[in-house]
């Protein structure tokens, strides 16, 4: 399922919306990161309705006809699906990463949830996330990166996985080594 799908499901467990509601969620969500455009919404939502994931209806609203969706029970089933399963990209990815975590709490099962955090943790605790490589493909250690806005880059990245890394573990109940 698309990173687009996922936040529709997701954002329809909270409530029905109409397209343009749904966009400005969603754009919200992705803060400076993305704009959603109606061709990005639209096609999402037809192949979700085809699915029988969710239901459209037409609806007047503020003097407009308006595009209303609904989360079927199938369109439950398959976001809490999608999220309990959520592995490889969708936990290394910061921006997947994101999205599965905003509607993680829909999946019911405490342990499913529990299972895809401890995913997530084991790929920061390994420590083998980089920025920048050298020409041989091996990644160039922070006391060699001369760039000032480099070593910018990794000190938030790294400040920012250490945070994690708490919360994770505190969400986990697991000792700090």
């Amino acid at each position: 399922m698309s990173v687009i799908e996922t936040m529709i499901l997701g954002f329809l467990a909270e409530r029905s919306m109409c397209g343009y509601e749904l966009r400005k969620k969603m754009e919200q969500l992705q803060g400076y990161a993305r704009k959603f455009s109606d061709g990005a919404i639209y096609p999402a939502t037809t192949r979700l309705v085809e699915a029988g994931l969710i239901e459209e209806c037409s609806e007047m609203r503020d003097g407009r006809q308006r595009r209303l969706f609904t989360l079927l029970d199938a369109g439950r089933a398959r976001l809490i699906d999608a999220l309990k399963t959520a592995d490889g990209f969708d936990v290394t990815d910061f921006t997947r990463w994101t999205v599965v975590l905003t509607f993680l709490s829909v999946v019911p099962d405490k342990a499913d949830r529990d299972a895809v955090l401890r995913r997530r943790y084991d790929v920061l605790n390994g420590g083998d996330i980089h920025f920048f490589y050298c020409d041989a493909g091996h990644p160039i250690p922070f006391d060699r990166l001369d760039d000032p806005y480099r070593r910018g880059i990794v000190a938030v990245h790294d400040a920012q996985i250490a945070a994690e890394l708490t919360w994770l573990r505190t969400m986990l109940g697991i000792e700090e080594q």
